[in-house]
């Protein structure tokens, strides 16, 4: 299984990912743009998934993040495909993957450098 600072780094580069598919971007763009659609579609997977297997305790720890409603989120995408809302996904974009980064950036440990011991 992989360690929670994989996962919760693996969310941060997804929800990285989404930011820089959508950057300079509409909601007008979005909604004909099949391939960002996709790209953040699959983002979203991740970041879902990722939330799914992170520990109970990092769950406690990180309470301010909202494991339950990210994992609720990647099931809506995976088992209720034909019936995604583009303007709810775009709120998420909007709103939800900065708030997300935000919680990420305080919680992943400092990256670390070549040479430091």
């Amino acid at each position: 299984m992989r360690q929670d600072d994989a996962l919760l780094l693996d969310m941060w580069i997804a929800a990285r990912k989404i930011q820089d598919f959508t950057k300079n971007a509409s909601f007008d763009d979005f909604k004909t743009n099949t391939m960002m659609q996709s790209a953040v579609l699959r983002e979203i997977q991740v970041i879902g998934e990722a939330a799914r297997i992170v520990s109970e305790d990092a769950q406690t720890r990180y309470s301010g993040i909202p494991w339950r409603v990210i994992a609720g989120m990647r099931n809506r995408v995976i088992h209720e495909y034909f019936d995604i809302r583009l303007n709810v996904i775009w709120a998420v974009v909007q709103t939800d993957i900065p708030d997300l980064l935000l919680h990420l950036h305080a919680v992943l440990p400092p990256p670390k450098i070549e040479g430091d011991s």
